[in-house]
């Protein structure tokens, strides 16, 4: 794939090859996330940051991977603060906004509305989430995490085993997921949820055709006894038809470092795309296992600034400039990353 200027819309769009093209770009932008260097590679150009739901992680970090390149961004946070509130199309915004911008992250609560976007985009898209559909900067992120993590351990992305835990229905970021695992072998994939809840047939079929082992179930105790990695997810309470339906499913799968200890392999990473529901009626990861080194879910976001920064150096054909445009940090940085 020749990334300039392309749209980043969805998980379908990429091979193993790029994949391995992106992942290799982030590992070269450690020292400017890590605060050892700073770019100005991106000097003059603008990010127009468009999320019309609710965003901290993806918004604040596709803005400061950005920031990191030298770019600058401007942000519009919720339809009710943009003119899509008095009734004016995808259309007429995109073409708009696409004149103010050089590039364009945008999430929107719709199904299929930032590829809508997009076609009326005179400049790259990158989808930042849209609706039940995907989230594909996050399924790459959470991929590279998990390249990371096994490395530690002397494993690779082929021939690992992974639960997926929580509401596998309205999950973008399982969804983009399962499309990036397809890419590779030998994977064993447990997916844990209600049945109510239970992962699209499309996802599974899309798994199995790729030769993987995919196993449903409603029970978390079995399901997480074997696996490399527990991803667990939110109750994406936003998109049931009320609030109390959501309700039902509220806390259904809890994990704490007492259940991790008893049935989890002693290796096995824990992740989530965050954020945690803390309420006690949820609690999906206990906070008795922040202390608990195979919580990755901290090292999950740090790796985001990673591989935004890396799309956008992709996009914006400038991987080969950042290095020249470099000088070293004159501030103190604390030890954060070390």
């Amino acid at each position: 794939m020749n990334f300039t200027g392309r749209h980043i819309l969805s998980i379908d769009q990429l091979s193993r090859g790029d994949i391995d093209t992106i992942f290799s770009v982030a590992d070269s932008m450690e020292p400017y996330a890590h605060r050892k260097k700073v770019t100005k590679v991106l000097d003059g150009a603008i990010l127009g940051n468009m999320f019309f739901e609710p965003s901290t992680r993806t918004r604040v970090s596709f803005g400061s991977a950005f920031n990191l390149l030298g770019g600058e961004v401007r942000e519009t946070t919720g339809v009710e603060n943009s003119a899509i509130a008095k009734g004016e199309s995808l259309y007429d915004t995109a073409r708009v906004l696409s004149g103010y911008s050089d590039v364009i992250v945008m999430r929107h609560p719709q199904s299929g509305s930032v590829a809508e976007f997009a076609e009326a985009s005179r400049v790259p898209v990158l989808n930042g989430g849209d609706g039940d559909n995907e989230h594909p900067s996050q399924a790459l992120l959470d991929l590279y995490t998990i390249r990371k993590e096994l490395d530690t351990k002397g494993r690779s992305l082929d021939d690992f085993r992974i639960a997926l835990i929580g509401d596998l229905k309205y999950g973008r970021t399982v969804h983009s997921l399962c499309k990036l695992l397809g890419l590779y072998q030998r994977v064993k994939v447990v997916l844990v949820s209600p049945n109510e809840l239970a992962m699209p047939d499309s996802y599974i079929d899309a798994l199995r055709h790729s030769g993987h082992e995919v196993v449903e179930t409603d029970e978390l105790e079995p399901a997480i006894a074997g696996v490399d990695i527990a991803y667990s997810t939110r109750l994406q309470e936003e998109r049931f038809a009320s609030a109390e339906e959501a309700k039902l499913y509220r806390g259904r799968y809890r994990l704490n470092q007492a259940i991790y200890t008893k049935y989890c392999e002693p290796n096995t990473v824990i992740m989530h795309p965050l954020p945690r529901d803390s309420r006690s009626g949820a609690n999906e990861l206990d906070n008795d296992l922040n202390e608990n080194p195979n919580l990755a879910i901290f090292r999950q976001t740090d790796n985001g600034v990673l591989v935004r920064m890396a799309l956008f150096a992709l996009v914006l054909d400038v991987v080969g400039q950042v290095d020249r445009e470099s000088r070293p940090v004159n501030w103190y940085t604390g030890s954060r990353f070390q």
